[in-house]
């Protein structure tokens, strides 16, 4: 059994239907039906015909969902619906593919039977709450045994938790005690918990250069270091808490060099888009190894609708990789091929390496395989990946820019010019020629004064307004400091709360 998220609709349009018909649906209109289209390929093409305009990067996107919706969710699995109320439903797939013409922008269909309508956030976990985050409309909730304990919210029940969480790190809920832990544990049974975790211990949720600097300073300071960097990886990656510091003893060694964990020490840095912080770049890819049949290997691009496999060896060290393109030439020349002849070259990067060097070569190819500190393939990044990362990215600043772009024309409606520049100092007053040149914080001083608040003609709570104005201001200074790791949708929500209000004061804007 396997967990899904399909949601209605971009915007949830379609949330009614999917409930009171029972079924789960898919947009992408254009595409016509897919009962015939049993693989990748054929989704790609049927993608490709429908939206000839687009980009591969966004059709490669729109493949994977389709194909997900189309040939991986199964009778039995699970579906997850987020709703625009905040609750969520939980439900299971019976029944194979459905095309529905007559459906007004969602035609793609798989029967549900919706086990809970009204599943309160409050029953889910924040890890799992936050893989419901993507902005994907198909995707599988496949970590920290999310399939089961969806299973357990669908039965009545309540979300208990990753099954593989540390219960320990839990009690580590400052500093102090952190230390004082890894000192009582030495080499011996070394501290591991992962990035979120350890963040979490100093009261942070994402690394931003100050998080990174306090965290990196009160370690150097008591002569601890984290294996790997806690910079590198993503914040579900593990680290070690070990000691660097002490001096060495009867062996003439350090600890951390008896702990074993010397070679894979590297100096932490400064906050970076490294590659390591895709999660895809820390699952280790399925592959073949040297030696292997070309039959097996196509068997099993077949099976999981992959266009490329790494050809390992039996250290896990990457020897090539095969794919359709690269079989289609070996054949060129001769009908019958072993794995070897359609094994070509390819780049590897290391997991330390930063993104954006690499990103031209994804590009180019459409796929990097990742390496660890032994040279052993730990990861495989492709485009959609990219994708799929740098569109999370974006969405907080479209949400900034679209509230700052709703108050100024609610506040030059309504306000006169002399009474906008009265919110900046003097000095600053002849630079101001709109409300377009207040930021977050200026907006509510302005409206603050109460014949201004009244020039709006708003029937909403003043205070209430305020609150979340303020909110949304400190929400932008985090967004605006640098920081590798994605933004939940539990930290998007009081901002998008804003925005939904703007757009009800001014529907037609």
């Amino acid at each position: 059994m396997r967990t899904w998220v399909v949601r209605a609709g971009r915007d949830g349009q379609w949330e009614r239907e999917a409930l009171d018909e029972g079924v789960a649906l898919a947009g992408w209109r254009e595409v016509p039906d897919l009962s015939g289209a049993t693989t990748r390929e054929a989704v790609r093409v049927a993608v490709e015909e429908a939206y000839p305009d687009e980009g591969p990067y966004t059709q490669g996107n729109w493949t994977g969902q389709l194909h997900r919706f189309r040939n991986e969710i199964e009778d039995g699995d699970l579906v997850v619906l987020p709703l625009r109320s905040g609750v969520v439903a939980v439900g299971e797939v019976h029944g194979t593919y459905e095309y529905g013409p007559d459906r007004d922008g969602a035609p793609h269909v798989r029967r549900v039977e919706w086990r809970v309508r009204d599943a309160a956030r409050e029953r889910f976990r924040p890890d799992l709450l936050d893989s419901m985050g993507s902005l994907l409309t198909v995707f599988e909730l496949s970590r920290f045994g999310a399939a089961e304990r969806i299973a357990g919210i669908a039965a009545g029940g309540t979300d208990p938790g990753r099954p593989d969480a540390d219960e320990f790190a839990a009690t580590l809920t400052e500093p102090a005690r952190l230390f004082e832990e890894v000192r009582r544990r030495g080499t011996d049974q070394p501290l591991t918990l992962s990035v979120r975790d350890l963040l979490g211990v100093w009261n942070a949720q994402r690394r931003n250069a100050t998080v990174v600097e306090e965290i990196s300073n009160d370690l150097a300071l008591r002569g601890l270091v984290t294996v790997p960097p806690f910079t590198e990886g993503s914040l579900d990656s593990t680290v070690a808490v070990l000691p660097v510091g002490t001096e060495p003893g009867e062996e003439r060694t350090s600890d951390l060099t008896r702990s074993g964990f010397r070679g894979v020490v590297a100096e932490s840095q400064d906050v970076a888009y490294l590659v390591s912080n895709l999660e895809a770049a820390n699952r280790k890819p399925e592959s073949v190894r040297v030696g292997d049949s070309l039959h097996s290997a196509m068997t099993l691009m077949v099976l999981r609708g992959y266009s490329q496999l790494p050809v390992l060896d039996d250290d896990d060290r990457l020897r090539g990789v095969v794919s359709w393109e690269s079989i289609g030439r070996a054949r060129m020349s001769a009908a019958d091929v072993s794995l070897a002849a359609a094994t070509v070259r390819a780049r590897e990067a290391d997991r330390s390496d930063d993104l954006l060097d690499w990103i031209p070569e994804i590009q180019r190819t459409g796929y990097l395989l990742i390496r660890d500190h032994d040279h052993r393939v730990c990861g495989l990044i492709t485009s959609t990946d990219l994708t799929e990362q740098f569109g999370t990215r974006v969405r907080p600043f479209v949400l900034l820019e679209e509230i700052e772009q709703r108050l100024r024309r609610a506040v030059d409606a309504a306000l006169p010019l002399d009474r906008i520049r009265a919110v900046v100092s003097p000095r600053r007053a002849s630079r101001v020629h709109s409300a377009a040149d207040l930021n977050l914080g200026a907006y509510g001083h302005l409206l603050k004064v109460p014949e201004n608040w009244s020039a709006l003609g708003w029937s909403i709570d003043r205070q209430l307004f305020f609150d979340a104005l303020e909110e949304c201001r400190k929400f932008r200074n985090n967004v605006m400091h640098f920081s590798p790791d994605p933004i939940t949708e539990d930290q998007l929500r009081p901002a998008q709360g804003l925005l939904d209000l703007m757009r009800s004061l001014d529907p037609h804007v």
